[in-house]
């Protein structure tokens, strides 16, 4: 399992895996893979902690930090940034959004804390203005290769600082005119995420957008996001012409990851149509597992979800109490997932899912191989 990204970011396999917990970023790499630290939700003194942990445990391995600066997101076009921009944003939230989101934690029985402890009304990673400080902080670890943009192209001045500092800038897309729109800005390496990925995604398939993605760009690389959870998937990405597999929910599953017994539980025990395209936690359709929560922003008469990133300054609530209570909150969590949740069965340490993936990759292009020779023969 080996493609030509492997050279260019000098790893062993072409698996990059998505995460919020340092722990797998660094056990990720160290078994061969590309860790990727998810920053959204830190501000940038806690994502200096983070990224000095990472720098000491890690060895000679390289790794790398997603952002998200989307393209469109309310007050965009204020001019403003900082804690003007701030400002501006926290007064375009109604207070009938706020009282709806205590109350629905109130009755799951959640402890809510004061407002200035529980990420309400913050923006922590959600604009350009406050993810730029983000990829500043990232730069200054020479074992940070890669910045990846979440949603959408990243600005122009963000795209030249990173190439600035000698990284690459990878971005994710859910059509072939956004993977286009990233190509013709520079970026690197082009994600494809199908669907059925978790978190932030488009309505197209992965089998049917991977294809569409590599002919659009090619010969800038892409990544298979959307789907993965065994290395006959990866081999049927790379079949399809990609570089590499770009994966998050199996990194929910494993012994390094900071979700408990009971959230792991729930992944178990979901199947694929358990998960929901909601816009309920970050105002931007994102793939989850379907719970209380997601739908009482669905149900009529309730407050609709503001868009991004006002909503999130609603759901921070939330998103701080799945941290501080998370077998409390299963039925109000925030848990991006995706349909590939269905095929999760044990929770396993990362060195033994990645050996899992590649050795599974080997056995399904065997078979393929003996397919083509049983046609030659």
């Amino acid at each position: 399992m080996r493609t030509p990204i492997c050279d260019d970011l000098n790893i062993e396999f072409p698996i990059f895996a998505f995460t919020h917990c340092r722990d797998v970023v660094v056990a990720v790499s160290k078994a061969g893979g590309f860790g990727v630290l998810g920053a959204v939700g830190f501000s940038p003194e806690q994502l200096e902690v983070e990224l000095q942990w990472i720098d000491e445990h890690i060895g000679d391995r390289s790794y790398g930090v997603d952002i998200v600066i989307p393209n469109k997101y309310e007050g965009m076009d204020s001019n403003m940034s900082g804690d003007d921009l701030a400002k501006m944003l926290r007064d375009m939230v109604p207070q009938e959004n706020l009282d709806f989101a205590r109350k629905l934690l109130a009755d799951h029985g959640v402890p809510l804390q004061d407002a200035a402890e529980d990420n309400t009304m913050q923006l922590l990673g959600w604009t350009e203005a406050t993810a730029t400080p983000q990829v500043e902080v990232a730069l200054r670890h020479p074992k940070m290769t890669l910045i990846a943009n979440a949603l959408g192209t990243p600005p122009a001045e963000v795209m030249d600082l990173i190439h600035g500092a000698g990284r690459k800038v990878a971005a994710l897309c859910g059509s072939p005119y956004q993977a286009r729109k990233h190509a013709d800005a520079g970026v690197d390496i082009i994600i494809a995420q199908g669907g059925e990925g978790g978190g932030h995604c488009g309505e197209v398939g992965s089998i049917v957008l991977w294809p569409q993605v590599v002919k659009e760009v090619a010969p800038i690389p892409v990544l298979a996001a959307g789907g993965i959870g065994s290395g006959a998937q990866i081999a049927a990405a790379l079949a399809l012409g990609c570089q590499g597999a770009w994966s998050g929910s199996q990194w929910l599953m494993v012994e390094e990851s900071e979700n408990t017994p009971v959230q792991q539980a729930a992944y178990i025990k979901a199947g694929s149509r358990d998960t929901v395209r909601s816009r309920s936690f970050t105002g931007k359709p994102c793939r989850m597992l379907r719970n209380d929560w997601t739908d009482a922003w669905e149900a009529p008469g309730n407050p609709e979800p503001l868009g991004m990133p006002l909503q999130y300054m609603v759901s921070g609530i939330a998103v701080a109490a799945t941290h501080r209570y998370p077998d409390q909150t299963v039925d109000v969590a925030f848990n991006p997932v995706g349909q590939v949740v269905g095929q999760f069965a044990k929770v396993e340490k990362t060195a033994a899912v990645i050996e899992r993936w590649v050795n599974e990759y080997l056995e399904a292009t065997e078979h393929l191989d003996a397919l083509n020779a049983a046609a030659n023969a």
